[in-house]
């Protein structure tokens, strides 16, 4: 790190805005109807980071020189000065409560003189600069429970585990979910709890869940990845769509050219709407983003396909894109049974056959991915086959394979 940003992350001092309580009514205060523009307090963009550093991370930023897990969800950080600062990563919900999130506040204040973050992951992390302190919090995190039972922060997710599952939004929010999400999500958790808290696992496995192929989650680049797929296209509604949507946007949001534009007669009235391309539709929904009129949900072809594979890590080997390994499993709310059977299928698979350090995606191509069905008794379709037309850069064209125990040795 140079010199110049480590200078100017000690130098960034907070905002007065920022450094007082907040106030609700200040926008009233300092709005003022003859100069609407004067003293406006909104689109100033994001406040620089360094503004919600605790003081040990900013006294030491740049200057870590060590960190070390020295136990499942606590990492220990040390610093060229000395300090030492241990971080303890604790599985959250997307999907919280404001009651929880005043208790988390509680925990940071108690523990943390009020410093608290959210990874990326949704996990939540607390900083504490000493063992004594870190005992206390770990104890108090483990004493809380909600009425079932089971732990309200659970801490975990680092090192050779299962991290928490970054998901999207499912039923709960998300225009064009093809299954839910938070419930799939704490269906298979609930599976696979065990491993989140431990370093059972040969090297770390990264879960993602998205709700439709269009994938605000990260399941593209996941060790697993659970994905909602639609299996047929758009119902179009031709009374509505030429009053709610726009037609030309509609035909340029289909990435494969699906879409063109039509016209249709309704009760001796010609209406404009647009017709689909069912050989060429890929059940994407971005349509339906554009045009509430081309509904897609469906309740008997809606479901999950399975992808492994994937990962963003570059250490062993380059980064890898997931892999299609089971195409088509039925919606089964609430728990989602045969979803969490091949979730953990997988897993424990991948636990038991793969080398320290080797990520599943690793372990896959070491054995040969014929040898990766075989072992974790998934049957192989033609769904499976990377056929699709744009994807020229991914198919397999070598003939090489691994031998399984179906071929007879030559």
């Amino acid at each position: 790190m140079s010199d110049k940003i480590y200078e100017e992350i000690q130098n960034t001092q907070l905002d007065e805005i920022y450094s007082k309580p907040y106030d609700p009514e200040l926008a009233e205060k300092l709005f003022n109807p003859q100069k609407p523009m004067e003293n406006r307090i909104t689109d100033i963009g994001p406040p620089h980071y360094a503004q919600f550093f605790p003081p040990v991370i900013k006294k030491n930023y740049g200057k870590w020189k060590s960190h070390e897990i020295v136990q499942p969800g606590v990492i220990k950080y040390t610093s060229e000065t000395g300090d030492v600062v241990y971080a303890v990563r604790v599985g959250c919900a997307r999907l919280i409560t404001t009651d929880l999130v005043r208790e988390v506040c509680e925990i940071a204040d108690k523990y943390c003189d009020g410093y608290v973050r959210w990874t990326t992951r949704n996990n939540i992390e607390f900083h504490v600069t000493d063992e004594e302190k870190l005992r206390a919090l770990l104890d108090d995190l483990k004493g809380r429970k909600f009425p079932n039972g089971s732990y309200k922060f659970p801490v975990g997710g680092t090192g050779a585990s299962v991290t928490n599952i970054v998901h999207t939004q499912g039923w709960v929010h998300c225009h064009t979910p093809a299954i839910d999400a938070s419930g799939v999500v704490k269906a298979v958790m609930d599976e696979l709890f065990d491993y989140f808290g431990s370093h059972k696992l040969p090297a770390q496995v990264r879960i993602a869940l998205a709700c439709c192929l269009n994938m605000c989650g990260a399941v593209h680049c996941s060790d697993i990845a659970i994905l909602g797929i639609h299996r047929k296209p758009p119902l179009v509604e031709d009374d509505r769509l030429e009053h709610v949507c726009e037609i030309p946007l509609v035909v340029a949001a289909c990435p494969l050219g699906a879409i063109k534009p039509a016209t249709v007669e309704i009760e001796g009235k010609k209406k404009k709407t647009v017709r689909v391309n069912v050989d060429r539709c890929m059940f994407c929904g971005n349509c339906y983003t554009m045009c509430p009129a081309m509904p897609l949900a469906d309740g008997e072809g809606d479901g999950i396909a399975i992808l492994v594979g994937g990962k963003i890590s570059n250490r062993i080997s380059p980064p890898k894109f997931s892999k299609l390994v089971i195409p088509y499993i039925p919606n089964e709310p609430p728990r989602w049974p045969t979803t969490v059977k091949w979730v953990k299928k997988i897993l424990e698979t991948y636990a038991q056959h793969a080398r320290k350090y080797e990520r599943l995606g690793e372990w896959a191509e070491r054995i040969g991915w014929e040898r990766f069905f075989e072992l974790c008794e998934i049957p192989f379709t033609e769904k499976s086959i990377d056929d699709y037309r744009l994807a020229y850069d991914t198919y397999r064209t070598s003939l090489h394979f691994k031998f399984t125990s179906h071929v007879e040795p030559m």
